[in-house]
């Protein structure tokens, strides 16, 4: 957690600039001090400034900073710098066009970090809810061997590679669980608003009821006595297994484990970790980052316990003079094609562009899974409808059939 002192803070000030023209804003700061070095270089002559107060609802309604934004950031900065812009001007002219308010903040929290003297990958370092042990770690190689504006392109090239990936497992997942979940409300509307209207109609005919009818009837009844029960138990147990997975690290293992024996959502699954995987060694080895750091920031990356720990144990024979290739083997996890390409790259000394190449490959893979998936569940989910809604139609009518055979 950081300390309070770290916090970037916002300063309202009015003052003259060089031209003589009175201005006024808000300018972040960590404290009162370094706000008006940072306005002083900018030749505004301060007339007054004061710390902002943060409404509260502004913390509440404020946008928050997704992982999409960190991606348009890295590539509109790399562009910036590759153009031949200076650091901090980037920061200004980035700033500007970034539409979530959230995100601006953090840009220009880190302009004036890097104003202050820190260096760019100290100043992402007060952020590590949004730039992680992985970014901090590119920028600083690159700060250090003065290739900044390389490095932070292959970063860009990272990020989104990684954001594409991850968009094509949520929206394998997406379609498939909207669908149900559209399903279970109508199916819990027919229960309450629809069926009970067949239940009075067919309490006037003083007859038994066949017995599908009758069981829908009962859960008809209830769901209007104890439909509030059902959202109680559904919305807190979503709760609870979300915190559980958090903290519980046994749960985490059970889940992940089970995530990759899905007969339906496995293989893909599979596919995006060891794309994640080659795509993250890749960068990480091609920056010049030693293979067992990253090895370590690559098993972070995995996004899956089983394969975390996985990539610790390679780590750990590698560290012990082991090449990449039998330590992948030795683990049972990877597929021979990434362990010939390994091999291939560490014989022929192209380690990062075989990696690159089995990123690549198993990229095409998830997003050909994702369309295979996405086809095969549309008469799937279809026939789920069909099921939930024409069983309670057909349960409604059934004695109305049976009426009418008598008769």
């Amino acid at each position: 957690m950081a300390k309070k002192t770290d916090q970037v803070l916002t300063f309202s000030y009015t003052g003259v600039d060089r031209k003589g023209i009175k201005v006024k804003g808000d300018i972040p700061s960590r404290n009162m001090a370094l706000a008006k070095v940072t306005l002083r270089k900018q030749g505004i002559q301060i007339a007054s400034i004061r710390q902002k107060r943060k409404d509260i609802l502004e913390g509440v309604f404020k946008k928050k900073v997704s992982t999409q934004d960190i991606t348009i950031f890295t590539r509109q900065l790399a562009t910036m710098m590759k153009a031949g812009v200076p650091l901090v001007q980037s920061f200004e002219i980035v700033a500007e066009g970034l539409d979530n308010p959230s995100m601006r903040d953090v840009v220009l929290g880190i302009k004036s970090e890097v104003e202050g003297g820190n260096t760019f990958a100290h100043a992402l370092s007060k952020y590590p809810q949004y730039f992680d042990n992985l970014f901090c770690s590119l920028v600083e190689s690159g700060e250090q061997s003065g290739t900044l504006e390389t490095m932070l392109d292959r970063v860009a090239i990272y990020k989104e590679k990684s954001e594409l990936l991850k968009q094509k497992i949520k929206k394998a997942m997406k379609y498939p669980i909207t669908v149900i979940i559209v399903a279970i409300i109508v199916t819990i509307i027919l229960l309450i608003k629809v069926v009970p209207t067949f239940q009075d109609m067919f309490a006037s005919f003083g007859a038994e009821l066949p017995a599908f009818t009758q069981m829908v009837v009962n859960m008809s009844k209830w769901m209007q006595a104890y439909w509030y029960i059902l959202i109680a138990v559904i919305v807190g147990g979503t709760i609870a297994i979300s915190q559980s997975y958090k903290r519980s690290l046994k749960l985490r293992n059970f889940l992940d484990r089970l995530m990759l024996k899905l007969p339906i959502f496995g293989n893909l699954v599979y596919k995006s970790i060891i794309a994640r995987y080659s795509r993250t060694l890749s960068t990480t080895f091609a920056a010049g980052v030693p293979l067992i750091e990253a090895l370590e920031s690559t098993a972070r990356a995995t996004n899956n316990s089983v394969y975390e720990s996985a990539v610790m144990r390679i780590r750990e024979d590698v560290a012990s003079g082991q090449q990449l290739q039998f330590a992948m083997r030795n683990s049972d996890k990877f597929p021979n094609m990434a362990i010939q390409m390994v091999s291939i790259g560490e014989e022929s000394g192209a380690l990062d562009t075989m990696l690159d190449k089995v990123a690549t490959y198993y990229e095409n893979e998830v997003d050909n899974a994702v369309d295979g998936l996405t086809a095969m569940m549309e008469p799937l989910i279809m026939a789920i409808l069909g099921v939930l809604v024409g069983g309670l139609v057909v349960a409604m009518y059934l004695p109305i059939f049976k009426m009418g055979s008598v008769v």
